[in-house]
C-alpha cells in the first residue's frame, strides 16, 4: 500500500487569507470603488450632492485607495500597476461617459418625432382657405436622398484614387524617392484641412466652373472628397503594410506577376482592414454641415439630381431647424433631433453592411 492509503484521504488546506499573505482579495478594486461611491455619495449628501463631482472626487479616492492599500498589504511594484491600471479604467470612463450621454440624448430626443412620415417625406409647407392657416409637415426624405448621393459619389471618387496611392506608395515607390515623399507630406498636409476650407474649395472651382450660384450636390461631393482622400490613402497605406513580405515572396517565387500578387493576395489579405478605413472615411464626412451648406446649400424641396439645384443633407437639416426654425418652433427643433437620429442610424447601417462585405471577401483563413 502507498503512505497516502495508509493515512487516508488528504484533508484540504485551509484558505489563507489575503490579507497576512501579501496580495489582496481577487474582488478589491470592485469593493474599493462602491465604498468610494458610497463614502463620498454621504460626503456630498451632506454638502449639496453634484454629480460631477462626485464622480471627479470618487475617482480620486478610489486611485488612493487601491494604492495605499496595495502598498501595505503588497509592495510598491502592485501598487504602481494598480494605480496605473486604475488610471486607465478612469480614462476610459471619461471617453464613454460622454459618448453615452450623446448618444442617449441623440436617440430620447429624435425618436419623438421618428415615424414613416417623417422618412418618406420631404418638408412640405399646407395653406388651408377656410381658415388663413399655413402648416408646415416636417420631413426628411430630401435630406436621406441627398445625404446618400453626396456621400455616394465622394466616395466614388475618394477611394480609387485614395486606394491606388497607398498601393503606389506601399508596393512601388521606394521610401527615397522624390514622388513618394511629396505624395506623403501633401497627404499629411490635406488631413489637417479644415472642412470650411474644402468647401470653400468646391464652391469657388465650381462659381468659376459654371457661374455664380453654382450650388449643387456634385460640389459638395468635391469638398467631401477633399477631406476623405488624405483618410483612405493612410489607412489604406497601414493595412497594406501588415501583409506579410513573405506572401509576396511566395507569389513571386511562382512566378506570379506584380499586378496579379496586389490584386490576388495583397489586397484579399487586406481587405477587412481596407474596408474599415473606408468606412472610417465615410463616417469622417458624413456628418459635415460646413462644406455641404456652402457647395450644395439647403433646401426643403426633393432633389434627386445631384448635379442641378441645391441639395439638402441630414446634418445640414439638422443645424439649419435647429438655429433657423420656422415659425413652428417646436416641430422644427424636433426634426432637427431627427435628423440626427437618422444619421447615426444611417452610420451604423452603413457599418453593417461593410462589415458583411468584409467577412464575405475576405479569404477563408482569415474568416
Amino acid at each position: 500500500m502507498t503512505a497516502s492509503v495508509l493515512t487516508g484521504p488528504r484533508k484540504p488546506r485551509p484558505q489563507a487569507n489575503g490579507l497576512t499573505t501579501g496580495k489582496l482579495p481577487r474582488f478589491f478594486e470592485l469593493y474599493a470603488l462602491v465604498a468610494s461611491l458610497l463614502v463620498v455619495a454621504g460626503v456630498f449628501a451632506l454638502m449639496g450632492f453634484n454629480v460631477v463631482g462626485w464622480l471627479v472626487v470618487t475617482a480620486i479616492v478610489y486611485l488612493l485607495a487601491i494604492g495605499v492599500f496595495s502598498a501595505i498589504v503588497e509592495n510598491r511594484r502592485k501598487a504602481t500597476d494598480r494605480v496605473i491600471r486604475g488610471l486607465v479604467i478612469v480614462a476610459f470612463l471619461l471617453a464613454f461617459i460622454p459618448l453615452i450621454s450623446t448618444l442617449g440624448t441623440v436617440v430620447i430626443r429624435g425618436a419623438s418625432s421618428m415615424n414613416l412620415s417623417f422618412i418618406t417625406q420631404s418638408t412640405h409647407t399646407a395653406f388651408d382657405p377656410a381658415t388663413l392657416k399655413v402648416t408646415v409637415t416636417q420631413g426628411a426624405l430630401q435630406s436621406i436622398v441627398g445625404t446618400l448621393e453626396i456621400t455616394g459619389i465622394a466616395t466614388l471618387m475618394s477611394v480609387p484614387i485614395g486606394l491606388l496611392t497607398s498601393i503606389y506608395l506601399v508596393e512601388y515607390a521606394q521610401p527615397t524617392q522624390w514622388m513618394a515623399r511629396t505624395v506623403t507630406i501633401l497627404v499629411d498636409v490635406m488631413t489637417g484641412i479644415p472642412s470650411i476650407v474644402a468647401g470653400l474649395f468646391a464652391f469657388s472651382l465650381f462659381t468659376l466652373i459654371v457661374g455664380p450660384k453654382a450650388f449643387s450636390g456634385f460640389s459638395a461631393s468635391v469638398a467631401l472628397s477633399v477631406l476623405m482622400i488624405p483618410i483612405v490613402v493612410r489607412s489604406s497605406e497601414e493595412m497594406l503594410k501588415l501583409v506579410s513580405s513573405e506572401l509576396r515572396e511566395a507569389s513571386y517565387a511562382l512566378g506570379v506577376t506584380k499586378f496579379r500578387t496586389i490584386t490576388r493576395i495583397v489586397l484579399p489579405t487586406a481587405i477587412a482592414g481596407l474596408i474599415t478605413g473606408i468606412m472610417l472615411a465615410i463616417a469622417r464626412v458624413i456628418g459635415e454641415t460646413a462644406p455641404i451648406f456652402i457647395a450644395a446649400s439647403f433646401t426643403n424641396n426633393f432633389n434627386a439630381n445631384p448635379f442641378n439645384g441645391p441639395q439638402s443633407s441630414l446634418a445640414v437639416q439638422a443645424y439649419a431647424n435647429y438655429k433657423f426654425p420656422g415659425t413652428d418652433i417646436p416641430a422644427s427643433v424636433d426634426s432637427a433631433w431627427g435628423a440626427a437620429l437618422l444619421l447615426v442610424l444611417l452610420v451604423v447601417i452603413l457599418n453593417l453592411i461593410a462589415r458583411i462585405v468584409a467577412r464575405v471577401f475576405a479569404p477563408k483563413g482569415l474568416r
